[in-house]
């Protein structure tokens, strides 16, 4: 280990215990051993605090901050980048799990490609007992060298809100934090992908979690999903669901006006979006990835790669 690290992770909480144990497990395993993990619970007021305590005790790695408040969940997104110190940065989430190379490799490919800003890798659905129910197939054309290209396929293509890769600090602090209306970590990855081309590692060592309390399931509708992301949106006065999807598309609009690429490229970008509000209906709009039909897959079994589920069943 350095003095400082080379990689920050961020693990925003609320309410966490059931799954958070093992998620810490997958992530203190990594094989890649240079990073801190920067916990910030939200108030939580069932046993994280507990479980979060006990490894920060066993590990230094670990920095632990409990919100004296619930904040929610865009500003704690936004809190542990905000503290972190490193070259490299990644969220991370309580529920999800982590195959022991993630980190390693992810790292790697930013080694490798100096024009990468993201690294991350195949990831698959995964239920509440971590069995791999649905492996997934990445279709958006974020590799490009060409930014419009990369733009269009985040606004067209499902899966376009994925922002939990390997990131350069450097590029996050150029962009405009993580807001609250709906969609906006869709926007977020498509004012990253104007920075640069992501790399898509190819193997499978992410697992995404679906459970009934996975904030999305959790909370069906706009206003539910937004007022999860910051409590201030519950008001229905100042945030009307008409704001919360017009600050969506004026996101887009404006992250393209703020992009470091030249202004022929920022008309591509605007052309698309015209396409794009002009053609909501386009086959697989709306789309989670969650929801997809499984794609054929020989995957190696989430127990023998994962740190902390030894001597589980397959």
């Amino acid at each position: 280990m350095t003095t400082v690290p080379r990689l920050s992770l961020g693990l925003p909480v609320y309410n966490g215990e059931e799954y958070l144990a093992e998620s810490l497990d997958a992530l203190l395993g990594q094989t890649y051993e240079d990073f801190e993990l920067i916990i910030s619970d939200n108030a939580s007021t069932d046993g994280t605090d507990e479980i979060c305590r006990r490894y920060a005790e066993k590990d230094s790695r670990i920095r632990y901050v409990r919100q004296p408040k619930n904040i929610g969940a865009t500003p704690n997104h936004n809190y542990v980048f905000d503290v972190s110190r490193t070259e490299l940065f990644k969220w991370v989430s309580h529920d999800d799990l982590y195959a022991r190379d993630l980190l390693k490799r992810c790292i790697e490919a930013l080694d490798e490609r100096p024009d990468v800003i993201l690294a991350h890798c195949d990831q698959a659905i995964i239920d509440g007992d971590g069995r791999i129910v649905q492996p997934l197939e990445y279709t958006l054309d974020t590799a490009s060298p060409h930014a419009p290209d990369r733009f269009r396929s985040i606004l067209f293509e499902p899966g376009g809100d994925d922002f939990y890769g390997v990131i350069r600090a450097d590029v996050l602090r150029r962009v405009k934090p993580l807001d609250s209306y709906h969609h906006a970590d869709r926007t977020y990855s498509a004012e990253m992908a104007l920075h640069g081309p992501f790399h898509q590692v190819p193997e499978l060592l992410y697992f995404r979690r679906d459970h009934p309390n996975r904030a999305e399931r959790a909370n069906p509708t706009i206003r539910s999903r937004c007022a999860n992301l910051d409590p201030r949106r519950a008001n229905r006065l100042r945030n009307p669901t008409v704001r919360l999807l017009g600050e969506y598309v004026y996101g887009f609009a404006d992250l393209i006006r703020r992009a470091p690429i030249s202004a022929a490229d920022k008309r591509e970008c605007f052309a698309h979006l015209g396409s794009w509000l002009t053609n909501r209906a386009k086959s697989g709009h709306g789309e989670r990835v969650e929801d997809r039909a499984p794609t054929a897959s020989d995957v190696t079994t989430v127990n023998t790669i994962v740190a902390g589920r030894e001597g589980r069943l397959a």
